[in-house]
């Protein structure tokens, strides 16, 4: 068969079940005769008893199911945010003051009803968006067959794949998935797939032979759990199954790797911590001022509890999750699906890309794009497996390619539902068969007018395949095709003008020279040769000597067309890209040059071999002064340990893979990002986002409205929080001032976190992404939520605020002429004055909502109308805040009165004045910026 390629390297990998006394790698170098006895068998299998005795003594050949949570316990666990056990104990306290309260206290029922009514309301909510089970070991049980053939009592049967037991003998053919980790022990053309173990797109030969002693995964005649046979038949020992097999170490590697914490759960954590604790202490401290001056205790409590409940932001959890449930929705828009509602924001502070090459930068489809023949090279066009496109049709072109289509053991399959174009076999045979199409040439007639007769299959020591066929007029062709070099040295004749003309000193210095040549452009090169025999089953010598060369041919896996442009947006964003592969370092850079990860002369290529003799801060140093750094023939350990380092450096990594062996490096991740339509299940599950189109450019996109929802948090945080300023300092001054009620109510609070701010907080969370989102480099990993610039936005437009409702709260008491001691709550004019600061709140959040709409530019240069939404919400809330004025029913709820025409004139000239003030302040930004900017211009 065709080119080999070199297996990833690869450590030890654990064992659950016995081993052979000599170690599993040692199966690899023993002779066929001796594979039986080290491992308890024979040629015909194990018997029935045997096999029975080993299942009961080893165990089942599969993954165990990892332990998940059910239903309820997901449920339970909304109730362990900070903010939600904070409530939930002021809604305990709250109903344990109704019931020692005598007579009960109507109000305070009601307090601790909402509060407890605010948690469950943000529990049902996280509980819905974030409900994602963790199907990885279900995924890789459905990459093991359900069934295999085997040898038992030396008759062969069908026996349920986790049955299988270390010494079973088993039987492959071509398009087997292969059950278990094997020795052959018979094989004949036999090809395995490897891409789900070590990402490789090349199908690898496979021989029945010992091979030398080395890594298990490199071992020439094994075959492991989860691969595919994709050409031949073959006999092999089942060696190691269920979790000791290589499939088996990636499982448990994945299984293993913690799920990282995103930025934006960090900073919400540590910000919970803060307003918790503030909450607490503010309330605590006027609970003891209060006290001591002879205020009734429970009443006392309810004063306290306002002042906590009033700094605790309880529609935050749920608007952030809604808000982040949008974001995900815009990116399914882009072909992007993201699994954890936090992974959204993570994607905006994304600073290092760690990205596969085979099917991620690549389309995963070897194309030969040049043929060198008769002395000059033919252009072909076309990508990928369908046979659409041109070559240059000349007699020498034409019978290159069809010795090289005669020379191949791939099958071209032409389109099926729901599948397009692909290859049965050798992904660079199959690149053969869809080039000798283009050229004209019927593989399948050639093939019926020149049977094949005899076949040399590949060996990676000689480089080479030859067939033999019989042509029509009797006579034995033998076709050869492998290394350039080795072919070439093999050659005493190269095609020309229809003849032959002797390869001499200078015309093979020319041959040689066009296939360096071709390999300098990243292309994977094949020389192709025939010569006539005398028999129909000559030796390899003969066969494989005093051949004419026919050309060469240059293929390679073509990047996706859409690579270069986001490979561009990323660097223009100040995204590190690292490439990441189980491929050859020459392959790989080819690759990295075409899509613009290479730029340089030399980058920084580092291979598995050279990361296992690294110490830690060797690989520091390494990722820190390499701006272009490629890692090549990586194992899964491998990956892991460059993510973990990237991230000790304080690094927002994203992973993409398609592969099983790419699962662990996902999964431990900051974003794990697997491909939707040609990953495995395994990558899809332990990634966190799946491009569902499998283009790298999404993952651009993704990063764009990572960014654009990540400033939509700060945006509504900023909204959300000035508020509570203005409904807790109204309660400070009430204390200190000596009034013995307070300003707004515990259930008041409620009603404007929950009724009037939560969907102009969500249209805020809905702004459309920014056009200069990707023209800045991401934020640092330890940036804070709350920087300096977002708490002074909070305190000055909650400032203003909390200025603007002590001002009407203490105008209708000091009105009233009622001394502060003779008020109740049924006072009318307290009624007036408390829905004066809720509808104060309410209006001025209204004004306050257009205002954080931008940073610095104006909102009027931005639009008012720009955000429809937005002005529909703040609609919604001053609409419900009319209605708690006004109706009677909710009167007796909140305790509120009717507010008069001039009332809400006032409030809302109050809520036009905030909006003023904040944009004097952004003007007074933009000049600062401005002025800096011609300072730094002279």
């Amino acid at each position: 068969m065709g080119r080999t390629t070199e297996s990833v390297v690869a450590t030890r990998h654990d064992r659950k079940s016995p081993a052979p006394p000599s170690g599993d790698a040692a199966v690899s170098t023993l002779p066929t005769r001796e594979v039986f006895a080290s491992l308890g068998t024979g040629p015909g299998g194990l018997t029935a008893a045997e096999a029975a005795a080993r299942l009961a003594r080893d165990g089942p050949n599969d993954l165990p199911a990892t332990a998940r949570g059910g239903m309820g316990r997901r449920l339970l666990a909304q109730f362990t945010d900070l903010f939600a056990v904070l409530l939930l104990a002021a809604s305990a306290l709250t109903f344990l003051a109704y019931a020692l309260d005598q007579p009960h206290d109507p109000a305070t029922l009601q307090l601790a009803l909402a509060i407890l009514g605010v948690v469950l309301l943000n529990a049902g909510i996280g509980f819905a968006q974030e409900y994602s089970a963790e199907r990885t070991a279900q995924s890789l049980q459905a990459m093991v067959p359900h069934v295999c053939r085997v040898l038992r009592d030396a008759q062969p049967r069908e026996v349920p794949a986790r049955e299988l037991v270390r010494g079973d003998v088993v039987v492959l053919e071509a398009g087997d998935a292969v059950p278990a980790d094997c020795r052959l022990v018979e094989a004949e053309e036999t090809a395995v797939d490897n891409a789900a173990l070590t990402g490789e797109s090349d199908a690898v030969g496979r021989v029945p032979g010992p091979v030398p002693s080395g890594a298990l995964l490199e071992a020439r005649n094994c075959v492991f759990m989860g691969t595919d046979l994709v050409a031949g038949t073959a006999r092999a020992v089942v060696f190691a199954t269920g979790t000791a097999t290589e499939f088996g170490r990636i499982f448990r590697l994945t299984a293993a790797a913690p799920r990282q914490r995103t930025p934006l759960q960090c900073q919400v954590a540590a910000m919970a911590r803060r307003v918790a604790g503030l909450a607490l202490v503010a309330g605590a401290v006027l609970f003891a001022v209060r006290v001591p001056s002879g205020q009734p205790f429970v009443s006392t409590f309810v004063f306290a509890l306002g002042v906590m409940v009033a700094l605790v932001p309880e529609g935050m959890p749920a608007t952030l999750s809604v808000s982040l449930a949008i974001g995900v929705r815009r990116m399914a828009r882009r072909h992007a699906l993201v699994k954890q509602l936090l992974a959204v924001e993570a994607l905006g502070s994304t600073s290092v890309v760690c990205t596969d090459k085979t099917g991620t930068l690549t389309q995963a489809e070897m194309t030969v794009v040049e043929l060198w023949a008769d002395g000059v090279p033919h252009p072909v066009t076309g990508v990928g497996y369908a046979p659409a496109g041109d070559v240059t049709d000349s007699p020498p072109v034409r019978e290159l390619l069809r010795a090289a289509a005669l020379c191949s053991n791939a099958r071209l399959l032409p389109p099926t539902a729901g599948e397009g174009w692909r290859v049965l076999g050798d992904t660079t045979e199959g690149a053969l068969l869809v080039a000798a199409a283009k050229g004209g040439v019927d593989t399948a007639a050639e093939e019926a007018r020149t049977p094949r007769v005899a076949e040399h299959p590949f060996d990676s020591v000689r480089k080479l395949m030859s067939t033999v066929h019989r042509d029509e007029d009797g006579t034995y062709v033998v076709y050869v095709k492998g290394a350039p070099l080795e072919l070439l040295a093999r050659c005493d004749s190269v095609a020309r003008g229809g003849g032959r003309e002797p390869l001499t000193g200078a015309s093979r210095a020319d041959v040689a020279a066009t296939a360096d040549a071709m390999a300098g452009r990243g292309l994977r090169v094949l020389a192709v040769a025939r010569r006539t025999v005398a028999s129909a089953r000559p030796a390899l010598a003969e066969a494989e000597s005093g051949l004419t060369l026919l050309g060469l041919a240059g293929m390679h896996d073509p990047p996706r067309p859409e690579v270069r442009d986001a490979v561009v947006a990323c660097r223009r964003a100040g995204i590190r890209i690292v490439m990441v592969t189980g491929d050859h370092p020459l392959t790989a850079e080819a690759v990295a040059r075409r899509v613009g990860i290479v730029r340089g002369p030399d980058p920084t290529v580092v291979t598995g071999t050279r990361l296992d003799s690294m110490t830690e801060e060797g690989l520091d140093e390494l990722l820190t002064r390499s701006t272009e750094l490629l890692l090549c023939r990586v194992s899964p350990e491998h990956k892991m340990r460059v993510v973990t380092a990237l991230q000790r450096r304080g690094e927002v990594v994203a992973v993409t893979g398609d592969g099983a062996n790419d699962a662990p490096a996902l999964k431990h991740a900051d974003i794990g990002v697997a491909m939707g339509a040609s990953g495995t299940d395994v990558a899809r599950e332990a990634a966190v986002m799946v491009l569902l189109d499998d283009s790298f450019a999404s993952i651009s996109a993704a990063v764009a409205l990572g960014r654009s929802v990540y400033r939509n948090i700060r945006k509504f945080l900023i909204y959300l929080f000035s508020h509570n300023i203005a409904e807790l300092v109204p309660i400070l001054v009430a204390s200190f001032v000596g009034f013995p009620l307070v300003p707004i109510t515990a259930v008041q609070i409620l009603a404007i976190d929950l009724g009037s701010d939560v969907l102009p907080a969500l249209a805020l969370g809905a702004e459309p992404v920014e056009a200069d989102v990707m023209d800045s480099p991401p934020r640092p990993r330890r940036e804070r939520l709350f920087s300096t610039a977002v708490m002074g936005r909070i305190l000055f437009l909650g400032g203003i605020q909390a200025l603007g409702v002590c001002a009407v709260f203490f105008w209708h008491i000091q009105a009233s002429g009622i001394p502060y001691a003779d008020f109740t709550p049924s006072t009318p004019a307290y009624r007036e004055a408390i829905t004066m600061v809720q509808a104060g709140i309410v209006v001025s959040q209204f004004f306050n909502a257009l205002a954080v709409r931008t940073d610095r530019q104006s909102v009027f240069r931005a639009g008012l109308l720009s955000n429809p939404w937005l002005l529909a919400a703040g609609g919604f809330g001053i609409a419900l805040m009319g209605a708690i004025s006004y109706a009677p029913p909710l009167q007796a709820v909140f305790g509120t009165a009717a507010l008069s025409v001039g009332d809400w004139a006032v409030l809302v000239a109050f809520g036009a004045l905030l909006l003023a003030a904040e944009e004097a302040r952004k003007w007074m930004t933009r000049r600062r910026r401005h002025a800096g900017e011609r300072a730094r211009a002279r």
